[in-house]
């Protein structure tokens, strides 16, 4: 109860400008999901929130983070939870190209415990961040997806240049094994083409957003066994390419020559399966996303690979 009179207080801290309510007519709206329908409370309040949102017109990234007290100040690796709102003390690490014309900026920041990806919008209308800068971030909302964390500059985003350097950490994990599987779900892909979805289509359906007209990608999810452990890996569409030589209108080609995307995969699997392989990057969740691959001279019991593969 004292968890949900909590959400209850920030929730109402967020909409009282907004809307006449109460804090007691958050919290009923809490305990009925949670007692009644029993959703968890972080849900629950996930689902107030929106119903909120959509009573006051408002878009998410118009809410501060409520509380009172203020956010949370974290470190980037400390941040494990939905939809929270907090301040970091960053450096832009890296930018890339955004994928959609409604991201105005895209890449990585990171402090002494490693780095986590951000996403700004056109819409928030914030000045840009320079790489290599330090900054100050408040009021930053942080998103989870399939156990990968990221952040969020909104509207309400407050952007202040350090004097000092943020070091950024090397989270980095090196792993070294022989590719004994490359799973389902790799080669020549679509993804949702929705403003920061990147999910991939299952027979042309996003899991957020429905039927949708996908996006081409290239992506490979691998495995390396190195005789003791085996360790997931994810290859981007660069990494992809890299290590098969395969690009991207390349396999768009190969898949409407023999109007069937398998084909991509199946010759990525000829070339690089059962080589071996050092791949170092980030892990996120399970997985150890590469950013360098060095193949590696080394025997492989081919015999052996495949059992294990079949096996995985």
């Amino acid at each position: 109860m004292a968890d949900l009179q909590r959400h209850a207080e920030e929730v109402h801290d967020q909409f009282s400008d907004q809307l006449d309510i109460t804090v007691e007519d958050v919290q009923e709206r809490l305990e009925t999901l949670v007692n009644e329908y029993k959703v968890p409370a972080d849900e629950a309040r996930r689902s107030v929130v929106s119903t909120y949102l959509d009573e006051a017109g408002m878009e998410r990234d118009e809410i501060g983070g409520g509380g009172g007290g203020g956010n949370a100040s974290l470190l980037v690796n400390e941040i494990d939870e939905d939809e929270q709102w907090v301040d970091l003390r960053v450096t832009v690490a890296d930018l890339w190209e955004p994928r959609s014309d409604a991201v105005s900026q895209v890449g990585l920041l990171g402090d002494e415990s490693g780095t986590i990806k951000f996403v700004a919008f056109e819409t928030s209308d914030l000045p840009p961040l320079e790489e290599g800068q330090s900054y100050a971030l408040g009021n930053v909302v942080t998103d989870e997806y399939e156990g990968n964390y990221s952040v969020k500059l909104n509207r309400t985003t407050s952007i202040t240049e350090l004097d000092e350097t943020v070091e950024v950490g090397d989270d980095a994990t090196e792993v070294e094994g022989a590719l004994v599987d490359i799973q389902d779900g790799s080669g020549l892909v679509k993804r949702c083409p929705e403003d920061d979805c990147t999910r991939v289509l299952q027979n042309g359906r996003c899991n957020e957003h429905g039927e949708v007209d996908g996006e081409y990608d290239l992506r490979i999810k691998g495995v390396l066994d190195d005789g003791d452990e085996v360790t997931e890996v994810i290859f981007d569409e660069e990494a992809t390419t890299d290590l098969t030589g395969i690009g991207l209108e390349e396999a768009i080609g190969m898949a409407k020559d023999a109007l069937d995307t398998e084909v991509v995969v199946e010759e990525m699997r000829e070339d690089v399966l059962g080589r071996y392989y050092r791949v170092r990057g980030p892990t996120f969740g399970r997985y150890v996303l590469a950013n360098e691959t060095e193949r590696l001279d080394g025997p492989v019991d081919a015999e052996a690979t495949l059992i294990k593969a079949r096996s995985i």
